[in-house]
């Protein structure tokens, strides 16, 4: 077998290249390169990834058979002094500014439905504007229905559903990479369409179905709206624009044994980049930290520390409501791939997030105030942190993926990228970077870093990524759904 140990400490070292001599260890699972005795931890990444339920003996495949999660492996953080980071030598791209100083990666129109109920009106609108529209505005890069399944059913304003929805939706309709958006309610749902009034975006329409008349009747009010904003807003222009004006959303999906070693860390440098940059960077996905928090809680200052330990807090009461274990997340795919136990998937995701210092901590969909690494609560489930990152700013996203994804997003463009070579030959229509060229020794953690880095940038000026030459993000839309149903 051909083998890495990341840390020299570690009792494992993951499986690069299979053996015929020893088939039981697939790629991508870790190996014991040391003898650990039931009970004793397990090492990875220099840090302890789960316990001996066993004796384990050099050269076993250490799995879920035989390695488990335990809370007495909790660490305390140790506080150490900010990294360094280096300064990128290419610090801009172009984009469209917009009127409130925001600026933005695409130039699409969005038609926004306030509840389920107006969803075909809101797919139907944006149809057939695209359908009229985008040969005579090309300028214009398309009309994108954002459509979800809540919107009434709901406790109103104040309850956490309500207002979660309210601020999701509201920074969508204010998102850089729109500039317009036309609003479409029913009209008797409880999530009103004077919620989203049109002073928080200067090119916002409003209409109800039901006050225009039925569903053929507010299509064509929705396509005549459109109409008048493509006019306006496909005559904007790509110009020049400072790094500190994007917003990276940061995602893994679909994580396998090889990500923690390529993808995550080599995101990881470009986010660096970027936040030296003055840029901002969202890590997310409260629950795929659980464990590898310490990391995080070294760099923060004592108030940021407090915002994060208060998140995880609130993720084990409603983990336990719910019967639910924030150890038990890895899913079956993680695990076919060679991840064992939450701290593992943990420590790995934690990765993307590099060396710079946590800036600040933010709920789920909210903009963030000051720019560099900043954490965003959301649930693991992609689409829905995905949509909170989104609705928060992000201008771009960064996916990386084990597996093998099929995400792309809108109005935020999304760059995915592949843990492995043989991922990215065999899902070459889905994948933008190969990150297995630091597996063969094709390329460094830094160079591949360097390279997403100029890969989100080319995107960000406009450079279509894989998901959007397939046509991928008109239904990944997804808001955290949170209290009951009514």
């Amino acid at each position: 077998m051909k083998t890495i140990r990341l840390h020299p400490s570690d009792s494992v070292a993951v499986v690069i290249a299979p053996a015929s001599s020893h088939p039981a260890v697939p790629v991508g699972h870790k190996v014991a390169v040391t003898d650990v005795a039931a009970g004793a931890t397990v090492i990875k990444f220099g840090q302890p990834i789960g316990v001996a339920t066993r004796d384990i003996r050099s050269g076993d495949h250490v799995h879920v058979h035989n390695c488990a999660y335990t809370d007495a492996l909790a660490g305390r953080p140790v506080r150490r002094a900010p990294a360094i980071l280096a300064m990128p030598a290419r610090r801009s791209f172009l984009g469209f500014r917009r009127p409130r100083g925001a600026v933005g990666t695409r130039n699409f129109i969005g038609i926004l439905s306030t509840v389920n109920c107006s969803a075909t009106v809101c797919v139907a609108i944006a149809k057939e504007a695209n359908r009229r529209f985008l040969d005579d505005h090309p300028g214009l890069d398309g009309v994108v229905p954002i459509v979800h399944d809540l919107g009434c059913g709901m406790s109103g304003a104040g309850s956490e559903s309500f207002e979660t929805l309210k601020r999701t939706l509201a920074g969508y309709q204010s998102h850089p990479n729109f500039a317009a958006t036309v609003i479409v309610g029913l009209g008797c749902e409880v999530n009103q369409v004077g919620a989203y009034a049109r002073d928080t975006h200067p090119l916002t329409r409003i209409l109800t179905i039901q006050d225009s008349g039925g569903t053929r009747a507010a299509v064509e009010a929705g396509l005549a709206a459109c109409a008048a904003l493509a006019a306006t807003v496909s005559t904007a222009n790509r110009e020049p624009c400072d790094v500190r004006h994007l917003t990276l959303g940061m995602q893994c999906g679909a994580s396998d044994g090889f990500s923690a070693l390529t993808a995550n860390p080599a995101l990881g440098v470009a986010s660096d980049l970027l936040v030296a940059a003055g840029g901002t960077s969202f890590l997310s996905e409260t629950p795929e930290i659980f464990g590898a928090e310490t990391l995080l809680l070294s760099r923060a200052d004592a108030a940021t520390a407090d915002k994060l330990t208060a998140r995880l807090a609130w993720w084990r009461a409603y983990a336990s409501a719910h019967g639910a274990s924030l150890d038990n997340n890895p899913s079956p795919g993680n695990k076919a791939g060679g991840i064992s136990t939450i701290l593992e998937k943990s420590l790995g995701a934690v990765a993307k997030a590099g060396q710079a210092p946590l800036s600040d901590v933010v709920t789920y969909a909210e903009r963030p105030t000051r720019p560099g690494l900043v954490f965003m609560d959301t649930p693991g489930y992609d689409p829905v942190s995905a949509t909170g990152q989104i609705a928060g700013g992000a201008t771009i996203l960064a996916f990386t993926t084990g597996r093998g994804s099929c995400f792309g997003s809108k109005p935020a463009p999304t760059v995915k990228l592949a843990s492995h070579s043989q991922l990215y030959d065999a899902m070459a229509d889905d994948m933008d970077v190969d990150c297995g060229k630091v597996l063969d020794g094709r390329a460094s953690l830094e160079e591949l870093g360097q390279e997403i880095y100029d890969t989100i940038l080319d995107v960000a000026s406009g450079e279509r990524s894989k998901s959007e030459i397939n046509g991928l993000g008109d239904l990944e839309f997804a808001p955290w759904r949170l209290g009951a149903v009514l």
